[in-house]
């Protein structure tokens, strides 16, 4: 039987088909080719999720303090030290902090109980950290959160303009979709705003190598250009909006001599005017941005910087064109729905108004109402650290390695009186500090409703049985409230009732007032539910069909229906570069792994691209710190440090690095990069500044370089560094240490314990510093290990490969000992296409020897790129080379 499902990665949202195998006890992964969003399309990690699902790893019963408990123990534990903490020290002293992973019908729960019922406000979200800039300047601009566009609008524009977003990498379906129309029509023209030259720009026109933090320079210049050479939409303007001039005023000032605007941005003038005249000479533009523009201690008035030349144009809510947030999570539009961040309140409603908290009140029939805003998530955390919020909830996150200054979390927490965390996974940084741990139900478990970027409601769908005792979200939340005494507001017996009261609550007294209305789906039977089909937004009456665009009309949502102009006077990021910390740190995804890799980190088929943290940086800069490609470094801010691998991959602009988010406890010894990052936030939004940390870089020196193959893991590893990444077959460890390494005595003992009498063979070279050593029972490798002083070690993708095989023959162990395959043709290289495990020297031998000329080519011959199209950008790259 064949389910219909939502991807619970990034926030394009796309259509999955689950079909359990029983017999196999295995799900087949397939995407939905009727899903508006991605047509059957899914990248690498979407691919992938059947990998991820099962009980290993997954937190299957409730536990206080590390024992197991049962479930009416744990929830009562709960219940009552929430209720003793309130009235001891008031609503404020408790605090939920929830996820973009959450479904609609959990987050709406959680909020109702916050923030109608317990009275606070200290409810936040991980969505925080990625879009609340972009929710601040949408209401700012057009007094609701309000994205305009549709993904169809990247395919009718003929400009495409994108900020602040590897979408290659980040939302790969959407670059695929751009891709393709740029394909069909070749007249469409692609920027790419970006510090770095990443794989995006393998489809771009012109690429803008802004400095980091000059947007709002690049775009106040823009506007100054576009009034200064008469390409303004005047009778809209008139109509539609203001504060036209006072906006004007501050760009021009800031922002009119192009010289200035270019000296500011890093770039050199004639790019700068290429760029103005491209959006200058192109009606259908969409500009598209993300955690670059909105990850920023600025990222409010970048945001509005953006939306303000869209509005001098008239560029908004017409096919091909407007400005639109490409947001992170799968659901984080949904929690802003339903008011999930501290400072909003439930269906798009004004928490500092009186009478809007009121008719929440009221339809709620709640005890009481938080009057105003909550602790955003970095001051949360602080309030934490600090002793005044003493109880806090985590659901489906994991912010000891998520958050900025990390360690303090982590600190925070260890202070904190009652912590609780419902989580899918056993594990994580943030289990470690929990006192009652609740098994969440997960993918394939959960039955709700997720929002896209596009504002598309579409069905997450349950297709498994809830594993041991896990349970969803909001039914959690329920029964603690129960025994919290709210007897009334919380009695559901499924996701369905949930989501028609929350439909409900979008249209009272709305009569057009909100964009935010789902009233059409507020009476919806049961089995319409079931069967309710991807719709975006507004759905204000039965049978709507859904709106794709708004504000077509020209109609805004503030109290006059205008749009707003914002002045955005540009700002440097309030911590520079400077002799001690003289780089600057930036972070963010790659292209296999999701967040802090609790569910990619379970997929082997994920972990072969890049499968090990790393330093991005120019080999400029490299040589500058006494570090070069391949060696461990340490990256030092005034907050943390971490050691990983360098890589000078050409993509960096001197004086910045580039450093992944995903590594954690789990999975390498010291990689948790939140625990550098400058916790300054946008005064505005809250967002903290992920983009912009001075930092230093300095040598790690080892001894030794080694990696282990096992296909049993290692619980400890005597390793002075070291990271773990899962194999198809095996897990991966690579470590370094200092000293006489004695990694082959003890990986030699570790793997052989339970094989005492198995196979051992080995070449060892004291001399030199050379071990390697395989374990092979009943002729088939079990686990090996290879030391050397040098880096340049043996090709871990043909090791991979002599684990899929049933016996290991006598040139297989000669090759074992020699340290390397037998034939070049043994050795795929380092893994480009995941979905089909085609590497890198396969790709180029089969370029270089039938000359092959495209990636559909390159497709035909191996497979490569033929599915997600997520290592498309890279295979260009390689024909390029």
């Amino acid at each position: 039987m064949s389910i219909r499902t939502t991807c619970p990665y990034c926030g394009v949202g796309c259509g999955v088909i689950a079909q359990p195998d029983a017999a196999r006890g295995t799900v087949n992964i397939s995407g939905d080719t009727t899903h508006p969003a991605n047509y059957g399309r899914l990248c690498s990690k979407g691919s992938a999720l059947g990998q991820t699902l099962g009980t290993e790893g997954r937190q299957l019963y409730p536990e206080i303090n590390g024992a197991r408990v049962s479930m009416v123990a744990a929830l009562t534990h709960i219940a009552s030290g929430f209720n003793r903490i309130i009235a001891e020290a008031g609503p404020d002293a408790v605090a939920l902090y929830v996820s973009g992973q959450l479904l609609t019908e959990d987050y709406y729960i959680a909020n109702k109980l916050m923030k109608g019922f317990i009275g606070t406000a200290n409810i936040d979200t991980n969505s925080r950290l990625c879009m609340s800039s972009a929710v601040a300047g949408h209401k700012r601009a057009f007094g609701e959160d309000i994205v305009p566009v549709c993904y169809e609008d990247l395919e009718l524009a003929d400009l495409i303009v994108l900020v602040g977003s590897n979408t290659a990498w980040c939302h790969p379906v959407l670059f695929q979709r751009i891709t393709r129309a740029k394909q069909q029509r070749p007249d469409m023209k692609v920027v790419v705003v970006d510090p770095r030259r990443t794989l995006t720009c393998e489809i771009a026109d012109l690429h803008v190598p802004v400095r980091g933090g000059s947007d709002v320079w690049l775009f106040n210049g823009l506007l100054a250009y576009l009034h200064e050479h008469g390409h303004v939409a005047t009778d809209f303007i008139a109509s539609h909006t203001e504060e036209l001039d006072d906006t004007l005023q501050v760009a021009c000032e800031s922002a009119g001599n192009v010289n200035q605007v270019a000296t500011a941005c890093g770039i050199d003038t004639e790019r700068l005017l290429e760029f103005y005249r491209m959006f200058a000479d192109h009606k259908r533009v969409v500009t598209a941005f993300s955690m670059g523009v909105n990850q920023s201690s600025a990222g409010t008035d970048k945001v509005n910087s953006i939306i303000n030349c869209h509005l001098l144009t008239g560029r908004i809510g017409e096919p091909g064109m407007g400005p639109f947030s490409i947001t992170g999570q799968p659901n984080a539009m949904g929690g802003r729905e339903v008011g999930g961040l501290a400072n909003m309140l439930a269906a798009h409603l004004d928490l500092e108004d009186a009478s809007q908290r009121e008719l929440v009140q009221n339809f709620w029939r709640s005890p009481r109402i938080a009057e105003r805003g909550g602790l955003k998530a970095v001051e949360l955390f602080d309030a934490i650290y600090d002793g005044k919020v003493k109880a806090v909830w985590i659901m489906a996150t994991n912010p000891v390695v998520s958050l900025p200054d990390a360690d303090k979390v982590k600190e925070a927490l260890r202070r904190c009186e009652l912590v609780v965390v419902s989580d899918c996974f056993t594990g994580t940084d943030t289990n470690a500090f929990a006192h009652v741990l609740l098994p969440a139900a997960g993918w394939g478990e959960k039955d709700g409703t997720v929002t896209n970027s596009e504002r598309r409601i579409s069905r997450q769908r349950a297709f498994q049985p809830l594993s041991g005792e896990a349970r969803p979200d909001w039914w959690l939340i329920c029964e603690v409230a129960r025994r919290m005494g709210f007897d009334h507001g919380f009695n559901y017996d499924n996701a369905h009732e949930i989501f028609i009261e929350h439909a409900a609550l979008s249209t009272l007294k709305n009569a057009g007032e909100r964009a935010f209305d789902i009233g059409g789906l507020a009476d919806i039977t049961s089995a319409e539910y079931d069967d309710l089909v991807p719709i975006q937004w507004p759905v204000p009456e039965r049978n709507h069909p859904g709106t794709a665009r708004l504000l077509g009309s020209g109609r805004f949502y503030r109290r006059n229906h205008r749009a707003r102009f914002v002045p955005t006077p540009p700002r440097a990021p309030p911590n520079q570069a400077d002799s001690e910390f003289p780089w600057i740190l930036n972070t963010g995804r790659i292209r296999d792994q999701w967040h802090t890799m609790s569910r990619t980190g379970r997929a082997p088929q994920l972990g072969t691209h890049l499968p090990e943290p790393y330093i991005d940086m120019h080999a400029q800069d490299a040589l500058l710190s006494a570090v070069s490609d391949g060696q461990l470094a340490r990256v030092e801010t005034r907050w943390g440090a971490m050691v990983a691998r360098v890589r000078t991959s050409g993509e960096m602009p001197r004086g910045s690095i580039f450093v992944p988010i995903h590594w954690n406890a789990s999975f390498a010894s010291d990689a948790r990069v939140g625990a550098l990052v400058n916790p300054v936030v946008d005064p505005v939004s809250g967002e903290p500044e992920f983009k912009h940390t001075p930092a230093r870089i300095t040598p790690f020196p080892v001894d030794w370089h080694g990696f282990i193959l096992t296909r049993s893991p290692i619980a400890t590893l005597a390793a002075t560094w070291w990271t773990a990444i899962r194999g198809a077959r095996f897990m991966r460890y690579e470590i370094a240490g200092r000293g006489r390494s004695p990694a082959s005595e003890w990986a030699r003992q570790r793997l052989q314990a339970d094989h005492p009498d198995a196979d051992w063979v080995e070449f060892s070279d004291p001399a030199c510093g050379v071990y390697r050593g395989a374990l092979l029972v009943d002729e088939r490798i079990q686990g090996c290990v290879f030391i050397s002083p040098r880096t340049d070690l043996p090709s871990r993708t043909w090791l991979s490969n002599l684990f899929a095989k049933k016996r290991i023959g006598d040139a297989d162990r000669a090759s074992l000992l020699n340290g390397g395959p037998a034939a070049s043709t043994d050795d795929p290289g380092p893994i480009v296409c995941s979905c089909f495990g085609v590497g890198r020297n396969t790709l180029c031998k089969a370029i270089a020897q039938d000359q092959l000329q495209t990636p559909q080519e390159v497709g035909r011959k191996l497979q490569a790129g033929t599915n997600c199209g997520s290592c498309l950008p890279e295979i260009k790259s390689l024909l390029a080379k």
